[in-house]
């Protein structure tokens, strides 16, 4: 009774604070759900995922230099000198037997795989074209047993890796000597983000860069 008379007292009904304090808590959940509703933008955030997977490989433990060269759309290319471009980059460049050894334990570990790896990290319509460069003999280093040639086969494979794995191309090339260039195939996305007309019309992107 006592806090009853003190409401009354205070000129407030007890049934009013009651719903002032349910519409409070009203709004409350109201704005709760609006913020999960609206989440902010998330600036500087980068979604590395690749759409589109290129590798470029030749025998374990030859120790001659295969480039990747590749051209987008929109005046994009990355290679040796420049990585990045767009959403397209270079993630791995192999030199051969250059700098594939390591020291562990304080013995010399050698890394005989030879792989470029290239990724699409978008599907911007448009054509790709993607070279190989034979960019320089490395005989005269070689090991013993490596067979003194100068050709070497170069396997590259197109794959789409989102939303699964799936190989769109798949093709080795014999590289013959030091300084030729291939398009080794060329594609075009379309605008619904659908890969088209890949086939290996040959046009040059090295010229005076890859000299």
């Amino acid at each position: 009774m006592a806090l009853f008379r003190r409401h009354q007292s205070d000129g407030i009904d007890p049934f009013t604070d009651l719903l002032f304090n349910a519409l409070l808590t009203f709004t409350f959940l109201f704005l709760v759900a609006l913020v999960f509703l609206n989440p902010p933008a998330e600036t500087g955030i980068i979604d590395p995922k690749a759409e589109f997977l290129i590798t470029v490989s030749w025998p374990d433990g030859n120790p001659n230099d295969i480039d990747i060269w590749m051209a987008g759309p929109d005046n994009t290319e990355v290679n040796y000198k420049q990585t990045q471009s767009g959403l397209l980059h270079l993630d791995r460049d192999d030199r051969g037997m250059i700098n594939d050894t390591q020291i562990v334990n304080g013995t010399v570990i050698d890394n005989p795989l030879n792989q470029e790896v290239l990724t699409i990290r978008g599907r911007p319509p448009g054509e790709y074209i993607i070279n190989l460069h034979y960019f320089k003999t490395q005989l005269a280093d070689s090991p013993i047993n490596q067979p003194v040639t100068d050709v070497v086969p170069v396997t590259v494979y197109l794959a789409e890796v989102n939303p699964r794995m799936k190989v769109l191309f798949y093709n080795t090339t014999e590289m013959q000597k030091e300084g030729d260039e291939v398009t080794a195939f060329r594609f075009t996305i379309l605008p619904n983000g659908e890969v088209s007309n890949i086939n290996q019309l040959q046009k040059s992107l090295v010229g005076e860069q890859g000299k």
